[in-house]
Formats: C-alpha cells, sequence, structure tokens
C-alpha cells in the first residue's frame, strides 16, 4: 500500500498492474501521464522498427503509469526496473495476441528472436526494456524529488 495525497492506494508489485493504471487515471495527472505514455511508445517504436499500430499507444499508456506506481515502492531501482521489463514483456505478449486474435493484425514479429514466445516477446527485447525501465525510474523518481524541492521552496 502507498499513500498518496491522502489516499491510500493498493499497488502491485509483479507482473502488469493495468488495474494500477486504470484505477489512478481517474487523476487528471495519471491521464496526461498516459497520453505520456502512449505517444513515448508510438515514438520508440517508429524510431526503432519505422512503424507502430495504434494499440501501442495504449500499451505505453498503461506501462508508464505501471512504472509509476512502482517507482513510488521503496526498492532498489535495478529491481524495480527488473519488475517493470517483464511487466511491459507480459503487457506485450498480451497486446500482441489481442492484435492476432481480436483484430487479426500482426503487429510485430520476433519469432526468429532466440527464446521467443509466441514470436511476440523474447528475451532480448525484455533485456532492452530492463534498461530502458531502470533510465524512466531513475528520471521519475529525479522528477518527483524535483517537484517536492520546488513545493517546499515555495511555501
Amino acid at each position: 500500500m502507498v499513500k498518496d495525497d491522502g489516499v491510500i492506494l493498493p499497488y502491485c508489485t509483479g507482473g502488469v498492474c493495468m488495474s494500477v493504471c486504470f484505477h489512478r487515471l481517474a487523476a487528471p495527472g495519471q491521464l496526461v501521464l498516459f497520453a505520456m505514455g502512449g505517444t513515448a511508445y508510438l515514438a520508440l517504436e517508429i524510431a526503432w522498427r519505422g512503424t507502430t499500430h495504434w494499440t501501442m499507444f495504449l500499451a505505453g499508456g498503461a506501462c508508464l503509469c505501471a512504472l509509476d506506481a512502482l517507482g513510488r515502492l521503496p526498492l532498489p531501482t535495478p529491481l524495480l526496473a527488473g519488475i517493470g521489463a517483464v511487466g511491459v514483456s507480459v503487457l506485450e505478449l498480451g497486446t500482441g495476441l489481442a492484435c492476432r486474435r481480436l483484430l487479426h493484425v500482426e503487429v510485430w514479429d520476433y519469432s526468429q528472436e532466440w527464446g521467443n514466445l509466441a514470436g511476440l516477446v523474447c528475451p532480448k527485447y525484455t533485456a532492452l526494456w530492463f534498461l530502458l525501465c531502470l533510465w524512466v525510474l531513475g528520471m521519475m523518481r529525479f522528477l518527483r524529488g524535483f517537484a517536492a524541492y520546488v513545493a517546499r521552496t515555495k511555501a
């Protein structure tokens, strides 16, 4: 449980934290965070693969909300990044399967990658997500600290 602005919110610490994201979307700031995550995810995919799909906006928004929740836990950043990387991979697997089965679209294909699962996730990209999660979590902690500093100096 994490206390956030006087409200105690339950957070999961592993797997995909979709409920965390949608639970916290009641706050306008979380809508902005969701949009930032979705936009960043689309931009990252376009930069990496040259293409993307609208469902990646939803995946990216959910990922950033989940990382925001994880980043508030009093755990070492590398552990949080590991949990985040697994969570992102699970979310990508779910999104990829939903795209295949519901939308009849192959958004990406990692079937040639070692250790892939359904051609949608693989250890190589989970490791890259770990590195990105390390950076994102570090930036989020810095920004939270900076915001707290600004709030203290204004008071």
